[in-house]
């Protein structure tokens, strides 16, 4: 009981610090009297970080007294993934988010600070506390991961199985949640600036920066959650439109509009509505990915929890929704425009067709995630949308963003002067030609491929152009190199060439893919793809934690070691682990499928067709795949470097 009381205790005096902030707050921004916004963001803060000690401590020491221990817990489970535990399950991730959400507070406050008397910063505060507080008090009730266990527990469940596979998922989650947490501050701002009705100040672009911040981070998570899922679920893929996947995606595109639809506002004085609906709609899409995830309404590969919380997480989707269209209503006529977008062919055009782009696509992702509940809730049957549904959305918006990366940083604002479009162009455009020619020279055919590679090459022409001129302008000013990587303009060029990438080997690897199943025999061999193959036994381990059968493969003189793991506790149920021979050229990607016979396997599957001592390998070889991931630091690179600060206002001439 003791860990029980420590716990709670530590979850009100959080409580105390997020109502009391906002209550203060509140009374500060109506009397004027000043409201000390840091001090209970510390107390807040303190509560957290008090009450998460508590439960890391719970769970490195397995103590199952606590009910979410027991439940998520074993005296076999390794320090790491003891660690890790805590967002294993909802109460412990509300507990993660709580954690970043007040470090978060914490740090805007004191970032802030100098302009606290402005009623922008009083108001976002007090919304900051406000969402702050609702997080405490689903710990401080129905989700409370303090709970005793009355049970006298030897021994706990232990972890999922996909949870203690793979050390990702120390990284993983915490930068999802990262991400989702660091759109409230845009969110935040956005109200404020709509109830104080200073909606033409220059807050959306320095709430940019922390939107920069967020998408970045949430970036790299999503790709790090591709990668993981890639290394863990044997299938060969690294996105499946899985709901939960869509959950991370769908702040991700609205983020990714805003992102660029801020730079129009600033320079021309357009998009105030788009800008303000897309920092609401951001943060309501992470509550209600919070919503599919954590309530079990969907059934998804990646949710490891359901609870009762479902109807207070839509409810306080609904009130944030509810409170952004009122309040957007409320100011909209001091949200027009003066001035309009003078020619479809110019840059702020295109930055309209960026926002139809993602946002458009952000609908198409929102209603394939729904509609099977939709249809439920109508019919009474269930129905999945699979990936079709979304590629055939994907596919041409993905062009369509080559040919927006490409002109986009090319063209003038206001007007569009086709002759130094060309000349700007020109390069890159005869670059792309000549790629497109070398690629059919050595035999590649494929219509989309083709296409792909010259829209990414013209597109990284752009990009390499835009970060040429900056530095040319940092060393006109005696600057040092890396000062002209530092700004919007320079770090947005970075996370384009990330982009590139990226499409470069999705494009390559999926439509290059040799997928087969091959049967073998101790120490026979077979080529796939080029790639030579030999099997050449069995290796069975056990201890505490697990038992491995494994296999012994060697795929081009390199040893990998496909398994099938039984992980004690819970349902004892066989997790396969694929063995992966990776290079900057291909992957492959082995799976051990099944053996023959019809012995004890430790788990493996069986199959009486295949000759006893056999086994059935799964073999996928997958060009450039790698780059995938590379783009992926890429894109959390450049957020970083637009992130800063330049040392001089003026940005790089793009």
């Amino acid at each position: 009981m003791t860990l029980t009381w420590l716990g709670r205790a530590a979850l009100y005096l959080a409580l105390a610090g997020s109502l009391g902030g906002l209550v203060l707050q509140l009374v500060a921004l109506r009397t004027g009297r000043a409201a000390h916004a840091l001090r209970w963001a510390l107390v807040s803060l303190t509560g957290i970080v008090a009450a998460v000690a508590v439960m890391q401590y719970a769970l490195v020491t397995h103590d199952f007294s606590l009910a979410y221990v027991a439940e998520n817990n074993a005296t076999f489970t390794p320090l790491l993934y003891s660690i890790t535990g805590m967002w294993s399950a909802l109460e412990g991730s509300l507990l993660l988010w709580a954690l970043l959400l007040a470090g978060l507070i914490t740090a805007v406050v004191r970032f802030y600070r100098g302009q606290r008397d402005d009623a922008v910063v009083g108001w976002a505060t007090a919304v900051l506390f406000g969402v702050s507080a609702f997080f405490t008090v689903l710990m401080c009730g129905p989700a409370d991961p303090f709970l005793h266990n009355p049970a006298a527990v030897l021994q706990g469940a232990g972890p999922n199985a996909l949870l203690q596979d793979n050390p990702l998922v120390a990284i993983h989650p915490p930068l999802l949640y990262s991400g989702f947490v660091g759109f409230t501050v845009p969110f935040a701002f956005a109200v404020a600036m709509l109830i104080t009705g200073r909606v033409h100040d220059r807050w959306p672009l320095e709430q940019r920066r922390w939107t920069v911040l967020a998408w970045g981070v949430l970036s790299v998570g999503i790709v790090l959650g591709a990668w993981w899922s890639y290394q863990v679920l044997g299938w060969g893929g690294f996105w499946g439109w899985d709901p939960v996947e869509n959950a991370a995606l769908l702040p991700w595109l609205t983020a990714t509009a805003y992102i660029h639809s801020v730079i129009v506002q600033d320079r021309r004085g357009l998009f105030r509505v788009w800008n303000l609906s897309l920092a609401i709609a951001t943060f309501s899409l992470t509550i209600l990915g919070t919503f599919f995830t954590r309530s079990g309404v969907l059934q998804s590969v990646h949710s490891f929890s359901s609870s009762t919380l479902g109807p207070l997480l839509i409810g306080f989707f609904l009130l944030n929704v509810a409170l952004g269209v009122g309040l957007l209503a409320w100011r909209g006529d001091r949200l027009r425009s003066p001035v309009g977008v003078d020619d479809p062919l110019s840059r702020e055009a295109f930055f309209v067709a960026n926002n139809v782009l993602f946002v458009g696509f952000a609908v198409v992702v929102l209603l394939g995630t729904v509609f099977p509940l939709l249809y439920e809730a109508v019919n009474g049957g269930q129905v999945t949308v699979g990936t079709p549904y979304f590629a055939a959305v994907a596919a041409p918006m993905s062009v369509v963003l080559l040919v927006l990366m490409t002109l986009a940083p090319l063209v003038g604002w206001r007007t569009l002067d086709r002759v130094v479009l060309w000349s700007r162009l020109r390069f890159s455009a005869w670059v792309a030609l000549v790629a497109v020619a070398l690629l059919v020279a050595t035999g590649v055919r494929r219509p989309i491929v083709l296409l792909a590679y010259f829209l990414a090459t013209a597109a990284a022409g752009s990009a390499l152009r835009t970060l040429r001129g900056a530095f040319v302008t940092a060393r006109r000013r005696g600057q040092p190199w890396f000062d002209a990587l530092r700004g919007p303009s320079a770090g947005g060029m970075v996370v384009h060439l990330g982009v590139v990438v990226m499409a470069i080997a999705i494009v390559t690897s999926t439509s290059y893919a040799t997928r087969r199943e091959v049967t073998l025999a101790t120490g026979q061999s077979t080529v796939v793809a080029g790639q030579y193959i030999t099997f050449h036994g069995f290796s069975t381990e056990s201890d505490s934690l697990a038992s491995v059968l494994a296999l012994r493969v060697d795929v081009n003189h390199h040893a990998l070691r496909p398994a099938v793991t039984t992980y004690h506790g819970r349902s004892g149920q066989p997790v396969g682990t694929p063995a992966i021979l990776s290079s900057l050229s291909r992957d492959v990607y082995v799976t051990f499928d099944a053996m023959g016979g019809n012995g004890a396997t430790s788990g493996a599957q069986l199959q009486a067709n295949l000759p006893a001592g056999s086994v059935l390998l799964g073999v996928t070889v997958e060009p450039l795949l790698s780059w995938l991931w590379i783009g992926g630091l890429l894109l959390g690179g450049g957020s970083a470097l637009s992130f800063l600060r330049r040392r001089h206002r003026e940005e790089a001439p793009s």
